[in-house]
């Protein structure tokens, strides 16, 4: 699969301008085509992500049942402002992420694919774009799937996200947004290209540097259930060096929240070990609990089972030009994995940004390659 045809190569200079963009509603005046807004999203196990231009939304990956709140203001302004997400879709009313980690008495998360793609998909994506999205214009949308789920699910997500979708937000003061989400087209890609799209494209879509067209670079993408390998090789998937295995960052979750359970009695989901393991602490029923060394224990472990599934998997690709490591996971197992890797390992784009982004904004800027900034493209 080529990721970058060569009738297209010159269309990717980058010093090429992007064309200007379009006045919401007008028409493309390099085209004439009506504008048509290019939209990237991310539904991981983890986290929903979305990007539309510089604009982005991210949200645990939980639905609630929605329930109605008596009081929904926070008690002091300086408290921090969480996410409101209540959204109304197909006949349900579901609260979302945090929201429904807060007051949904039924809460539902889920690590298992095919559940994933069939009940949780759909509202988690409808809850982005209904933040981000116009209701007026259509969209062209780029996503991604795991390696070992693309060939799978890649017609059936597709499926289920194309077409008009009837979304009701509704605020914190009970206000009710309607929305009509049109998605025009949807590409969906291999779920690590993504990382490999944001270091090598600008915003606009256009290639930074050409050496991506020449070289062979490994992408390693740990997420929160799956860790993704592939390679791109001239620009060219390699199935080869291809391949979702289960050392997302859940596998350490699982042991941590294990050892809480021995400790303390109670089964604490792992949703709800984001924050615990960044703080290196956790209180449950009055007792406070020590996760620093646990955690640097359990992510060393864990970073060994990646480096030898690279070992293993990239054992013929002795030719390797370069390697990005990437997701969320990535990032903090980055400092026990770097070292155990051979060769030269990519920096991000934006050092200091949220690395969950890295896909979604990847499939972003790849939309924008394909289709232009803001035109109903081919």
């Amino acid at each position: 699969m080529a990721l970058f045809p060569k009738r297209r190569e010159a269309e990717i200079q980058p010093d090429a301008p992007p064309p200007p963009p379009a006045a919401d509603g007008a028409q493309n005046p390099n085209t004439g085509e009506a504008r048509v807004d290019v939209n990237g999203i991310d539904i991981g196990f983890g986290f929903t992500k979305a990007v539309q231009g510089r604009e982005t939304i991210i949200f645990k990956s939980i639905l609630g049942e929605a329930a109605e709140i008596q009081y929904s203001e926070a008690l002091l302004d300086e408290a921090e402002k969480d996410e409101f997400l209540h959204l109304e879709f197909d006949g349900a009313s579901h609260f979302v992420g945090e929201l429904a980690e807060r007051q949904s008495n039924v809460r539902f998360f889920t690590l298992d694919q095919e559940q994933f793609v069939s009940r949780f998909a759909r509202p988690l994506a409808m809850t982005a774009l209904g933040r981000l999205a116009s209701s007026h214009l259509p969209i062209n949308l780029v996503t991604g799937l795991p390696i070992g789920h693309y060939r799978r699910h890649k017609d059936d997500f597709s499926r289920m996200l194309t077409g008009k979708h009837a979304v009701t937000m509704i605020g914190r003061d009970g206000s009710r947004a309607e929305k009509s989400i049109n998605i025009n087209k949807v590409m969906v890609v291999p779920q690590p290209f993504g990382s490999l799209f944001d270091t090598m494209l600008t915003d606009e879509g256009k290639l930074k540097d050409k050496r991506f067209l020449q070289d062979k670079i490994g992408v390693i993408d740990v997420g929160f259930r799956t860790c993704d390998y592939t390679v791109s090789d001239k620009m060219r998937y390699s199935e080869r060096g291809s391949r979702t295995t289960e050392s997302g960052i859940a596998r350490g979750f699982n042991i941590i929240a294990g050892k809480l359970r021995e400790k303390s009695g109670v089964n604490v989901e792992l949703y709800r070990l984001y924050q615990a393991v960044e703080k290196g602490s956790i209180k449950i029923r009055g007792q406070e609990f020590d996760l620093k060394s646990l955690t640097e224990q359990v992510f060393k472990q864990l970073a060994t089972t990646i480096a030898n599934e690279v070992d293993r998997l990239w054992a013929d690709d002795w030719d390797m030009d370069a390697m990005i490591i990437t997701g969320g996971g990535g990032k903090v197992l980055e400092s026990f994995l770097k070292p155990q890797l051979t060769g030269e390992v990519l920096s991000a784009p934006e050092p200091d940004g949220d690395p969950r982004f890295r896909n979604v904004r990847g499939y972003g800027k790849y939309g924008r390659y394909k289709w232009g900034t803001a035109t109903g493209g081919a």
